[in-house]
């Protein structure tokens, strides 16, 4: 059976080796991006929000059956809050009408092994609330310190575990989850990784005892599963994709 799929950020790293994945499968996809795709379209905005979804619904000819969410920035600055939080709920969120008419819907998104690093919890609790404004001026307050794009993360990962079990996702039987990578090899990690000694420097940070950094093919294989026919049955789980760094840094913490 043929399916209709979403890809945001399908023009590069992740998003794009998950487009090409399904497309080799024999499935329809509507690529989401900032260029060279099918639906050009910023995030970051209400009205780039909403403008992917009338796209989307006139691409699809109103009907889609999965939903993956990529597209992210792992900049340190309040734009990482407006795509990497209000931008990829807004996608979930703005999509699910069109989604809940597949016999199949499924949706899944990226959220990061950056959940576990350090953060801030202002942000996170304003982002949660939904306050725009005041997340993107906390943001903006706390620029520079490394702590947006991991709070970024550990708030989307809170809103998939407080959302998936609703009715607007498992009552309507959407199975809603998330993967977490740890360091992928992306355009967006190609500055931490461009050399041998900065590669082992990130790894003491994010330490990947299982094969060391993976392609972004590893990440979409697990996605496509998830956005499959074939799981019935999986809600609300953040998958660590990460080469062991949950391990080594919560241990049993997750009992």
């Amino acid at each position: 059976m043929s399916r209709t799929c979403v890809v945001t950020g399908a023009a590069s790293g992740i998003g794009q080796a998950t487009a090409n994945l399904l497309r080799s499968r024999g499935e329809t996809v509507i690529g989401v991006d900032m260029h060279d795709t099918d639906v050009i379209a910023d995030l970051s905005t209400p009205d780039g929000l909403a403008e992917m979804v009338t796209s989307v619904e006139k691409a699809s000819g109103g009907s889609i059956d999965a939903v993956y969410g990529i597209a992210g920035v792992a900049y340190d600055t309040s734009l990482a809050v407006k795509v990497n939080f209000f931008g990829m709920v807004g996608t979930l969120t703005g999509l699910r009408p069109i989604l809940a008419k597949s016999s199949a819907p499924r949706a899944q998104a990226i959220a990061s092994m950056a959940s576990l690093t350090d953060h801030d919890e202002e942000l996170v609790e304003a982002m949660l609330a939904f306050d725009r404004e005041g997340a993107v001026a906390r943001a903006d307050a706390i620029a520079g310190q490394n702590l947006i794009y991991g709070s970024t993360k550990r708030a989307f990962a809170r809103w998939i575990r407080r959302n998936a079990a609703t009715p607007d996702w498992a009552g309507a039987s959407i199975p809603l989850n998330a993967v977490a990578p740890g360091v992928i090899r992306t355009p967006m990690t190609a500055d931490m990784i461009a050399t041998q000694e900065a590669e082992t420097e990130l790894l003491k940070t994010v330490p990947m005892p299982l094969n060391g950094i993976a392609g972004p093919n590893v990440v979409a294989e697990l996605l496509t599963w998830l956005g499959s026919p074939a799981n019935t049955h999986l809600c609300g789980q953040v998958i660590f994709i990460d080469g062991g760094s949950d391990v080594v840094i919560r241990g049993d913490s997750t009992w």
